[in-house]
């Protein structure tokens, strides 16, 4: 890493992502010696109120779509393209939906500082031929840079509370500096951040979670309490574990069961969360999960459905469907018309 000071930027502005610019931005100031004070956001830019959400960010200091009455600090930047807002960085936070990484990797390939290190915020994998890749490894192989993993426990609307909540960095083996720096990028009294040498394991943590919270969600949907939603986490943590060992090299059986990545991320979402609520909703309105996520969402993206399609393309080209019980009855209800109640009798 650089003597210099470091430059921040963060591509991504939505619900997490403002979140973590309130964060970020503060730490900046708490740091000024290791830190530039200005940090520029990566805004998609949109109309709202009859003006550009940029505008209204930078005048108002908040995020009045996707963060609204959440005060952002006067050193965050909103602008509306990914190159402008990594120019000169040499700290990259990627938090956008995973939909939209290789697309916006591609436009910010070529102009990123040699130097840049990133860190991928992103709650999904990239399947593609059969294969199967976590967001950190599709960022490193697009822009050449280095980059580790952070996830946890972090209902963005508490994080941005200043609520107590812990988070996990998951950083390369060889890279425990870089993991240092963005952990005074990130940690604050009240957003205690952990660290593990384990990117493939915090990544997956991250991203598979979300398909036991829809799982979680088809419970509550059809009122069958705590007993019934702590019994599919359970299988549906064993599924995470599972997974990520089979399919991944260097995964840390910890990282499941000792971080904020692994049990404690899995709790909250199954509990609180977006993929959860629209499972709920799926169940008692009969409504796809695309019509949910436009009704329910305000904009945001609904990740655990479409990390649910992906991962069972993974395993059907695998011929490992089977083997996942719960990964097949969330894809069976949500895709092909499998009847929601009938979800243990599959487990």
């Amino acid at each position: 890493m650089s003597a210099q000071r470091h430059k921040l930027a963060i591509i991504g502005s939505g619900n997490w992502g403002s979140a973590i610019a309130k964060i970020a931005g503060k730490n900046m100031r708490r740091y000024p010696d290791l830190f530039e004070e200005q940090v520029k956001m990566y805004v998609h830019e949109e109309t709202v109120e009859g003006q550009p959400l940029t505008k209204l960010i930078n005048e108002r200091h908040e995020n009045v779509k996707y963060l609204p009455g959440v005060k952002l600090p006067e050193n965050i930047v909103a602008v509306p393209s990914a190159v402008e807002a990594a120019k000169g960085a040499d700290l990259l936070i990627f938090v956008l939906p995973h939909q939209f990484i290789p697309s916006v990797c591609q436009e910010l390939k070529g102009h990123i500082s040699s130097d840049a290190r990133a860190i991928s915020m992103i709650k999904g994998v990239e399947v593609k031929n059969g294969n199967i890749r976590i967001f950190a490894d599709v960022i490193e192989e697009i822009l050449g840079c280095k980059c580790s993993a952070l996830s946890g426990a972090n209902i963005a609307n508490e994080v941005a509370q200043d609520k107590f909540s812990e988070t996990t960095i998951g950083y390369r083996e060889g890279d425990l500096a870089q993991a240092e720096v963005f952990h005074k990028v990130f940690d604050t009294p009240t957003f205690r951040v952990g660290m593990i040498e384990d990117v493939a394991g915090v990544s997956l943590c991250g991203a598979l979670k979300n398909v036991v919270a829809i799982a979680a969600g088809f419970t509550d949907g059809l009122g069958w309490g705590d007993n019934a939603k702590a019994a599919v986490m359970r299988i549906g943590l064993m599924e995470m574990k599972h997974f990520a060992e089979e399919f991944f090299d260097g995964v840390k059986p910890e990282t499941f069961t000792e971080t904020s990545a692994g049990i404690a991320d899995l709790i909250t979402t199954c509990f609180g969360g977006r993929n959860r609520k629209c499972a709920e909703a799926f169940v008692k309105t009969g409504k796809s999960f695309e019509t949910l996520e436009k009704e329910l969402l305000n904009g945001q993206k609904l990740q655990g459905s479409e990390t649910a399609r992906e991962i069972h393309n993974f395993l059907k080209a695998r011929g490992k469907v089977d083997d996942y019980p719960l990964f097949k009855a969330v894809h069976a209800i949500a895709f092909e018309g499998g009847i929601a109640k009938e979800l243990t009798s599959k487990l």
